[in-house]
């Protein structure tokens, strides 16, 4: 099925022809019913792969199974090897694939294997641990093969400004909050520093409230009431923004329609009328 259209025809490069455009439709269109496989079963690998990662870290698994663990992580490696140069062989702009973040991925989800065992002597076997537990990189390459990961990325992307408007306002209201405490507690009862005091204030207002630090005068706690409370409110507010671009998207507001008349935006693509005042909208340029 041929796709003009799709997103790696254009940025890596569609083989005209020959078996290089076939493991072409294979490999990266998922709309074929070719690719809807392979793609089923990339994605079972790799989760099979990132549980065999974790079981190799349960002690008494690895004990008992280590030779079979080793061999099934050496397969799997082969196979995600032999995925990355087919890869790299069936698209006309290989280098650009491989600097992708996809490439990265799969270029990380092998290449520590290779590396561990290619480090000689005893004394680095703490660095082949940490590079043998780089291959649960490989979870990342779920995100390539599910839609809703792209449409959650696509919102929050869209909504980067004011989520950090909000995460400056958030910044202040801990700064405030915890040069408040450290006037209020001092050095004597753990805060011992602004600094230490805004950490406080963070993890106070995030409901995580490790407990290693604690407001004991009575002016304190009520500080600390105020905060706890901001915190509920202040953690819906991000969902709130990446949820409503999420719902704009589906119903297919766009954002550059607006209201002559009162300034409204988000306007549905086929509206006529504003969805506020009633106003009759600007027909949409028609693209030629």
């Amino acid at each position: 099925m041929d796709q003009p259209g799709s997103p790696e025809a254009a940025l890596f490069g569609r083989p005209p022809g020959g078996w290089r455009r076939q493991w072409f439709t294979v490999i990266f269109e998922a709309s074929t019913p070719a690719g809807r496989r392979f793609d089923l079963a990339l994605l079972t690998l790799v989760l099979f792969s990132v549980i065999v990662v974790m079981l190799e870290t349960v002690e008494a698994v690895a004990t008992r199974y280590g030779p079979l663990i080793t061999s099934v992580e050496w397969t799997l490696t082969l196979l995600f090897t032999i995925e990355y140069v087919a890869r790299l062989l069936c698209v006309e702009r290989p280098l650009r694939y491989a600097r992708s973040f996809f490439g990265l991925v799969d270029l990380a989800s092998v290449l520590p294997m290779y590396l561990a065992a290619l480090l000689p002597g005893l004394h680095v076997l703490i660095d082949i641990r940490v590079l043998r537990l780089l291959r649960v990189f490989r979870i990342l390459k779920l995100t390539e093969y599910v839609h809703e990961y792209s449409a959650l990325g696509g919102s929050i992307l869209a909504s980067r400004r004011k989520i950090a408007v909000f995460l400056s306002a958030v910044a202040m209201v801990v700064v405030v909050l915890g040069t408040v405490m450290y006037l209020v507690e001092g050095p004597a009862h753990g805060f011992t520093s602004i600094p230490v005091a805004v950490y406080w204030a963070i993890t106070t207002m995030t409901t995580v409230g490790f407990g290693d630090i604690t407001p004991r005068t009575e002016l304190g706690r009520g500080v600390a009431s105020i905060v706890m409370l901001l915190g509920w409110g202040i953690l819906a507010v991000p969902t709130g923004i990446v949820t409503a671009e999420m719902t704009s998207r589906r119903l297919g507001e766009d954002a550059s329609r607006v209201c002559g008349a009162c300034g409204t935006r988000g306007h549905q693509a086929g509206a006529r009328f504003c969805h506020r005042c009633g106003e009759a909208l600007a027909a949409t340029p028609r693209v030629p």
